[in-house]
């Protein structure tokens, strides 16, 4: 057998730099400037459209009937508040979802539908400007006394949905009930200087974003004010039971100060999300050493291999470094729909490729996982590792999940382009097409491919006029040599990766920098450029320090994880060995999981002899699939992790 070569997975690549140097800020593209085309993300955003958002409509009217609090809080007849305090939030985030969906696929009925709810959610506002159903039914006295009820939580996803709605429609009047709830808060809070610490983290990006909407200067200091209240004693400590560390809502330091990953894995991303808006904005890199501190804290020893976060459901994140288990890993799918938000921030911030890496990772693996093939059943935690007691929910009573993987997907078109006043960056590997003005004119771009089957991606570049300037593509880590001690994942392979670039069929002329091909030229109409991917079955390996994942080995191809699953195995997983020697095929086979690329190979099952006492190994056919369609065909046994070689033998 071949000496294997220990390489770290180059996704998780870290480029050193000088914590004083200036913030680099490249601007996203808008998803409403996207349409996207591609095989892969299309169906998906279709389904979002035709199901889910019908499901979650469904689920706030009828079911949950969360809806019906705005109702009850307009009437004032003293009635009963049902749910929980923050249920408002599923209603914002739901109609957030709305927006973004009815950009890519419209719908005359949804939109009424989505008209109705915000009439609804108007009528339920308080003549200063507050509005939340659960104190408005249950006392305004109460109100703004207790840091962890999540009103301004719920502030956040108002303030989110006003403006994705707004941006889609025209319509102002969610807009319009966001902003004036937003200056109660800020009469309430910054203007008299009165401490306040957010429970649960969220409105500080969302303020961003009203800031950059409205251009009023006082969103963005009512967000860096918030971010500075937080490290000081100012908040309340308890939450449940024994949960009273400020570390749980990342209070415990003054934001500028921290440096490691803490506390609640949502709340977090939320939190780090606002730091890396408001700086980017302010452009002051006072921020920046705790970010990128933190950051590779996440990444180097509390990330998944799947790109999910938060290993302990006790507090919903963070326990100590690389206490990484698999079965009863917490992984919630907001967490990693987190993630998507904080790396594409940190990418703006730095134009590296390593936070886009994360971001693919998560957004194709744990982030993905939450919603079903069908488009109505959800995970809230997303395992590594089932003996067949886990499956997926039509709704859960906290119902943040559904109509998070909702809105993240309808806003794919979000992350695949960015630009400065040069450059043209292509982010994601999604076949669409988009205009984008730069400074010497409009550049049209498109893609086609079947990423993430398939790695050939064609670029074409038509501007409106010969233009010089950069096209930064981005060439992700796994498809790259960089080996950096000190990771949490490696690749075991005995082949160099290549990728090969050119630009009309002639090699490009391109230099590396920070994770992107760049190419400077001169564009005219008409030309393309061919990136490919190499798409080998890649076998990754964890460090010793991860002891749920000693002695075994995870699959991966292009950006997807893969796992073994009950229906394809004779029912049975934990009896596998995918020793170091196995050979792998891969085959499109479009009749399996609405279409995935299986990758297979005969490896060795461990057995039980017919005296019910001698042990064998056989070899079997062994089909994997990637990791975001598990748990589609019933509950049974799943494993992302499998073991190398027998130590311990145990037979279930």
């Amino acid at each position: 057998m071949k000496q294997l070569l220990l390489i770290p997975l180059g996704s998780f690549v870290l480029h050193q730099a000088q914590a004083q140097s200036p913030i680099r800020q490249v601007d996203p593209v808008n998803f409403s400037q996207v349409q996207i085309t591609d095989s892969f993300w299309k169906p998906k955003l279709e389904k979002v459209a035709t199901v889910t958002i019908p499901v979650c409509i469904e689920q706030s009217e009828v079911k949950t009937r969360r809806i019906d609090n705005f109702e009850r809080a307009a009437r004032k007849k003293g009635e009963k508040h049902e749910g929980m305090y923050y249920d408002d939030s599923d209603v914002y985030k739901a109609l957030e979802a709305i927006a973004y969906s009815l950009k890519n696929h419209p719908d005359p009925a949804v939109e009424k539908k989505a008209d109705e709810w915000i009439d609804k959610i108007a009528a339920a506002q308080e003549p200063d400007g507050y509005l939340n159903t659960y104190y408005t039914l249950t006392g305004l006295d109460k109100r703004w006394t207790d840091m962890e009820k999540h009103e301004d939580y719920c502030a956040g996803h108002l303030i989110e949905a006003a403006i994705a709605y707004y941006n889609t429609t025209g319509k102002r009047k969610l807009l319009d009930v966001a902003i004036r709830f937003t200056d109660h808060i800020d009469r309430q809070f910054r203007i008299p200087n009165k401490p306040w610490v957010t429970g649960h983290q969220e409105i500080e990006l969302a303020l961003v974003k009203l800031y950059r909407t409205t251009q009023d200067k006082k969103y963005l200091l009512l967000a860096d004010w918030l971010l500075q209240q937080r490290g000081h004693g100012h908040g309340v400590g308890k939450i449940w039971d024994d949960w009273k560390s400020p570390q749980y809502c990342q209070d415990d330091l003054p934001v500028a100060d921290q440096r490691e990953i803490k506390g609640h894995a949502v709340r977090a991303m939320y939190l780090y999300t606002g730091i890396a808006d408001v700086a980017a904005v302010n452009n002051n890199p006072a921020y920046l050493p705790a970010m990128k501190s933190i950051w590779e804290d996440v990444v180097y020893r509390n990330m998944y291999i799947t790109g999910g976060i938060g290993s302990s459901a006790h507090n919903e994140g963070f326990t100590t470094d690389y206490d990484l288990p698999n079965e009863t890993a917490y992984c919630e799918t907001c967490a990693s729909v987190g993630m998507v938000f904080w790396n594409q921030r940190m990418n703006l911030l730095t134009g590296d490729a390593k936070y886009m890496d994360v971001l693919e990772r998560s957004l194709y693996n744990g982030a993905l996982d939450g919603l079903s093939l069908s488009g109505n059943r959800f995970f809230y935690a997303n395992p590594l590792a089932s003996h067949g007691k886990y499956g997926r929910s039509e709704w859960f009573g906290t119902a943040c999940c559904p109509s998070n993987i909702s809105r993240l997907i309808a806003s794919l078109g979000d992350y695949i382009y960015a630009k400065t006043d040069d450059a043209v960056w292509v982010n994601l590997f999604v076949g669409s097409n988009t205009t984008i003005p730069l400074k010497k004119g409009t550049i049209k771009i498109s893609q086609e491919t079947k990423y993430p089957w398939d790695g050939n991606v064609t670029i074409r570049v038509s501007p409106d006029r010969k233009t010089k300037h950069k096209l930064m593509v981005r060439i992700p880590g796994w498809a790259q040599d960089e080996p950096v001690p000190g990771e949490t994942y490696f690749y075991l392979r005995s082949a160099k990766t290549n990728f090969t670039l050119t630009v009309n069929g002639q090699p490009a002329d391109y230099t590396m920098q920070h994770g992107y091909a760049a190419i400077d030229r001169v564009w005219k109409k008409g030309d393309v450029v061919q990136l490919d991917l190499p798409m080998e079955v890649r076998r990754v390996a964890a460090s010793d320090s991860v002891k749920a994942d000693k002695n075994r080995v995870a699959l991966q191809r292009g950006p997807l994880v893969y796992c073994v699953e009950h229906p394809d195995n004779n029912g049975k997983v934990s009896n596998i060995l995918l020793t170091d020697d196995l050979q792998f095929s891969t085959s499109f086979d479009p009749s399996l999981l609405n279409g995935v690329v299986k990758v297979q190979c005969e490896a060795p099952v461990v057995k039980a002899g017919a005296d019910g006492i001698s042990i064998q190994t056989v070899k079997e056919k062994i089909t994997a699939i990637p990791y975001y369609a598990w748990a589609n065909r019933g509950e049974g046994e799943m494993q992302v992790w499998m073991l190398r070689k027998l130590s311990n033998v145990v037979l279930q």
